[in-house]
């Protein structure tokens, strides 16, 4: 009797690799890196905050008005798209990449993200994409939250002096009028808010590596946070 052939088994499934840590520590553009190095898919959570402020803005809405948050954050069609080597987060198709980093919308972010309805629209959505493997998350409560599990978690710190000079820098660099030192209290204040806020406030989980990016290259965070993956997945 001649056995049946038996199917292929099932490719593992690649790991999850959770980035947080406060704004301007350098968690965007390590995710970028990092998922590029390894072919995993970016997927940046903070974007996908910033959208629904941006929306928020758009219809009107009062901030303080959960309800209507939420509905808008279950109704906004968010997505992440990449054309000529450039990521795209894209708001009901349109590409708001640009819209979504103004200071402006930075500051209204912190207040959409507290809200509990628009935190559940969104992690819901990024456990589903997440889910299959593969994908490198940045944002603020990643590995303690929304993927608790994961099997890489890094948690990126550095001072605030720094982040509000890195920021004020990016802004400048785009013909955006700022002033330093209100640059720097406004990273301070974010902080605050993330922090101190009742749902799922910024903190570092127990079993994430932590990395100070205050006095370093970003090719050198790199390559530690590469051989740390590689290290305990066994990832070439």
């Amino acid at each position: 009797m001649i056995a049946s052939p038996q199917p292929p088994a099932p490719s593992p499934r690649l790991p999850i690799i959770a980035i947080d840590g406060p704004s301007g520590v350098g968690k965007s553009t390590l995710s970028k890196l990092l998922a590029s190095e390894l072919g995993y898919i970016n997927l940046d959570t903070g974007a996908m905050y910033r959208t629904v402020a941006l929306a928020a803005e758009r219809h009107g809405i009062d901030l303080d008005d959960a309800a209507a948050l939420g509905r808008l954050a279950n109704a906004v069609v968010i997505d992440f798209a990449r054309k000529a080597g450039s990521e795209q987060v894209l708001l009901d198709g349109a590409d708001v990449s640009a819209a979504i980093r103004t200071p402006e919308i930075s500051l209204l972010t912190s207040k959409v993200s507290a809200c509990p309805a628009v935190r559940e629209a969104m992690v819901r959505r990024q456990r589903e994409l997440g889910a299959r493997g593969g994908f490198v998350l940045e944002g603020r409560d990643i590995g303690t939250v929304v993927f608790p599990d994961a099997e890489v978690k890094f948690f990126l710190v550095a001072s605030a002096e720094e982040r509000g000079r890195r920021r004020f820098l990016e802004l400048q660099a785009k013909g955006v009028g700022v002033d330093l030192a209100k640059t720097v209290a406004e990273v301070e204040a974010r902080d605050a808010a993330d922090s101190g806020r009742a749902h799922s406030p910024l903190r570092r989980a127990d079993d994430a590596v932590t990395i100070d990016t205050t006095a370093r290259g970003i090719d050198q965070i790199l390559a530690e946070m590469l051989t740390i993956v590689r290290s305990r997945q066994g990832v070439s």
